[in-house]
C-alpha cells in the first residue's frame, strides 16, 4: 500500500501564495505520476495539476495555469504545488494522488490518496 500525506494548507488572503507538499511512503515508486486534486464543499473533486516521474511532463487545469506550479523531488518522494495569486475560488481541500499508470485527470482512476489539506483564500 502507498501512503500519501499532504502538508502546507492554511488561510491566506487573495493574491497570496502557499506551497503544498505531499510525501509518499510505503510501496510508492518514483515512476508513479503524481497529481493534485481539490474539492470544494458541495462540488465534485476536480483535477488541478499532474507531473510525470521525471518531471518532463506537467499538466494543469485551465483555472490554475500561470498561477500554480507542480514539481517533485524523487529523492524525497515528495510532490509540491506552488500556488501563487490565490483567489477565493481556490478555496478547497487539496489532495495528492498517485497511480502506476500514465497521467489521468479523472479522480476515479487514482487508487492512492492523501488525507487532504485545507486551503482557504479570503477576499
Amino acid at each position: 500500500q502507498v501512503q500519501l500525506v499532504e502538508f502546507g494548507g492554511g488561510l491566506v488572503q487573495a493574491g497570496g501564495s502557499l506551497r503544498l507538499s505531499c510525501a509518499a511512503s510505503g510501496r510508492f515508486l518514483s515512476t508513479y505520476p503524481m497529481v493534485w486534486f481539490r474539492q470544494a464543499p458541495g462540488k465534485e473533486r476536480e483535477f488541478v495539476a499532474a507531473i510525470t516521474w521525471g518531471g518532463g511532463r506537467t499538466d494543469y487545469a485551465d483555472s490554475v495555469k500561470g498561477r500554480f506550479t507542480i514539481s517533485r523531488d524523487n529523492g524525497q518522494h515528495t510532490v509540491y504545488l506552488q500556488m501563487n495569486s490565490l483567489k477565493p475560488q481556490d478555496t478547497a481541500v487539496y489532495y495528492c494522488a498517485a497511480r502506476r499508470l500514465s497521467i489521468s485527470t479523472m479522480a476515479h482512476d487514482y487508487p492512492y490518496w492523501g488525507q487532504g489539506t485545507q486551503v482557504t483564500v479570503s477576499s
